[in-house]
Order: structure tokens, then sequence, then C-alpha cells
């Protein structure tokens, strides 16, 4: 075979080569643009979360600027859409002090939430010994003088929206869910035991994907 063959099938490779990239990326567009589109007509809507209530264990705060808290929540999930599943994916759930964190991360299985369907946990959130930064333990040692807290149950994970058979890529979640606790005075909630007291509330939180 002579040189010149050998540069006309080397040539007629590439050609092939460049064909078969741009069906793949045509084939790709033509993916992209059809989920986008059914994306556009179904609307899909974010999951609506409600903190209903906080039952609290344990609440102190030591010398010098220790905290020891331990609490169940329960908060629910309702998914909105009507053709859209949703699969909830390295789920952790804990508790804030003006934006500083004051429980663990307490992870929540994975699962999935069909169309308009509700998903409910009542996890446990605590932490031992947590050292509290000094602006926030004089905000904390006010609070407690007045008798109420104030706090933030937040969730971060990631989530994937099924439409049909098809499963989008993961999305980053955020909740949060702000609360207050009012310490000193019983009749805000009501025992559960012979120390847990349970708070009963219905608050929206705020969503963010």
């Amino acid at each position: 075979m002579s040189e010149k063959d050998c540069g006309k099938h080397g040539h007629g490779r590439r050609i092939l080569f460049r064909r078969i990239f741009a069906a793949i990326l045509v084939l790709a567009f033509i993916v992209l643009v059809t989920f986008l589109i059914i994306w556009a007509i179904l609307r899909p809507s974010k999951p609506k979360f409600i903190l209903q209530d906080v039952t609290v264990y344990a609440f102190n705060v030591s010398v010098p600027n220790f905290l020891t808290s331990n609490f169940q929540v329960t908060i629910s999930s309702r998914n909105p859409n009507d053709k859209i599943g949703i699969y909830y994916d390295r789920f952790n759930i804990y508790a804030t002090y003006h934006n500083q964190q004051i429980t663990l991360r307490t992870a929540l299985p994975p699962t999935y939430q069909g169309h308009k369907e509700i998903n409910v946990w009542s996890p446990f959130i605590y932490g031992t010994e947590v050292p509290v930064a000094p602006y926030n333990s004089v905000l904390l040692g006010q609070d407690q003088n007045t008798g109420t807290i104030l706090m933030t149950i937040k969730i971060d994970g990631r989530v994937r929206f099924k439409v049909g058979t098809f499963i989008s890529g993961r999305y980053h979640l955020y909740v949060r869910c702000p609360t207050s606790i009012t310490f000193g005075n019983r009749n805000n909630g009501f025992l559960v035991g012979d120390n847990p007291i349970k708070y009963q509330m219905v608050t929206s939180c705020s969503v963010s994907v």
C-alpha cells in the first residue's frame, strides 16, 4: 500500500470519527431539550417542610462556655408535584444558635417520595459539651434569663427528581426551620416523662434547592 493510500485511509477514519462524535452531540442535545421541555411543562415545585414539634430532653450551659443539649424533633415533608417524584439522599439534620452549630448532625435514612406524598421524620439531635463562641455565650445567658431560646433546625442534603423513567442528577437541598423554646414555663409545652417537655408547633420552613 502506497503512502497516498494510507493517507486516504487515515483521512476517511477521521471523517468517520467526526461524524460519530457529531451524532453523539446531536443526540445529547435532543435529550437535553426534551428534558427541559418536559421539565417546563410539569413545572416542578420544591418540597414543603413543616416543623411539627420539639421535645427537649436536655439543655444545659456550663462554665466556661459549653452547651449540652438533646432534642427530638418531628418534621414533615410534602411533595406538591403531580407527576414528579423526589429521592432524598444524604440527609442530615442539626440545630444552630445564632448561626453556630450546637448539635451533631444526625443522618436521616434515604427515601423516595412519590407524587403528593407526605413523609415524617422524628430524629434525635444532640450535642455534649459543645464549645459556644463567647459572643453567643453572652446571648445565650440573656436568652436564658428571659426564658426563651431562639434556634434554627437545619437540614442539608441531596435530592434527585424523577420524571417518568428519567432521574435527574443530585441537587443541594437546604431547609431552615426557625423555632423558639420557652423554658421555665411548662404551660407552653407538656410533659412526656419525668423531665422532657414537648412543644407543639406548626412552623413552615424555608426550602432552597
